[in-house]
């Protein structure tokens, strides 16, 4: 019997042992060796908002900014709680400091495809952030906007980080508003449409104008811009006179994603009543096809 029992916890080490040596190998030849490289970090695209008096008392910095889609010129949402504050810092700052103005410079990069009406994506991302700072409180009177082609922009999955620049300053940019209003009365801009159709965009020239409009509408109060869609007698009049109403209501649609309050803008229809060549002939026929934009006042 010991010999049988002997014989038993022998055999029972040896299995012991061979199953211990099988999981051993498989556990061994299954696991692999930890990685030595370490996972690579993305570190965030930071372009501080800075505003400064360099000949005053103010100063602020926030990591927050003001961004932009490429291409675009409409602020991103939501703002940055450090945007918010800073913004009414300079507000309580700003109205209590006379002959003090902001000047906000927005840029572009040569990429960029300009699907605004002003003369570059920067001056329009510089009125798009005016309109915010006129939203908080800060006069349209103290803040001067400029456009200028920067080759060094943050950029992060095609959304450029804080294409703007902040700088309080003791001079208005633009003194002879009233001398700009005057020379868009008599000579306004006018905008040509194919037969039937209401869409359009604008030149250099007509894009430098209306930069010009809205910079003096915001040194001036009381005035406002007038649109007045006109046809050639091409249908009947009843017709032409909503296409000429489309017409103004479109160039409205424009000129508000562009910066002036649509309570600034009134339409009116001419149809085909005010013609300005003769309807005889397609070239007379295009040019009275037109909507004029001007100001009222």
């Amino acid at each position: 019997m010991k010999s049988l029992y002997l014989v038993g916890i022998i055999l029972t080490i040896l299995i012991g042992s061979f199953f211990n040596w099988i999981l051993c190998c498989e556990a061994t030849e299954t696991v692999s060796a930890p990685s030595t490289v370490a996972p690579k970090e993305i570190a965030p695209v930071v372009n501080p908002l800075v505003i400064k008096d360099n000949t005053g008392n103010f100063n602020y910095r926030t990591n927050d900014n003001y961004n932009f889609n490429k291409s675009n010129y409409i602020i991103l949402r939501p703002l940055g709680e450090g945007v918010g504050a800073g913004i009414l810092k300079l507000k309580d700052y700003i109205n209590t400091e006379d002959g003090k103005f902001i000047d906000v410079t927005g840029y572009y990069s040569v990429s960029e495809k300009n699907t605004s009406a002003f003369p570059n994506l920067g001056l329009a991302r510089a009125h798009a952030v005016k309109n915010h700072l006129i939203a908080q409180g800060i006069s349209s009177k103290k803040i001067n906007t400029y456009g200028e082609l920067s080759p060094n922009l943050k950029i992060q999955d095609s959304i450029y980080i804080g294409p703007v620049d902040f700088t309080v300053t003791a001079d208005s940019n633009f003194a002879d508003a009233e001398t700009v209003i005057e020379d868009i009365k008599k000579n306004p801009i006018v905008l040509y449409f194919d037969t039937g159709k209401s869409t359009i965009s604008l030149t250099d020239e007509q894009r430098a104008k209306y930069s010009t409009i809205v910079q003096a509408m915001d040194k001036i109060d009381d005035i406002a811009v007038q649109i007045i869609g006109h046809t050639d007698n091409t249908g009947n009049p009843e017709n032409n006179m909503v296409l000429g109403k489309d017409r103004a209501e479109y160039i409205k649609e424009y000129l508000v994603r562009n910066g002036i309050s649509s309570e600034d803008i009134e339409t009116i229809s001419m149809g085909q009543t005010k013609p300005i060549a003769t309807n005889d002939t397609e070239e007379g026929r295009a040019k009275n096809r037109r909507t004029v934009i001007t100001i009222k006042n």
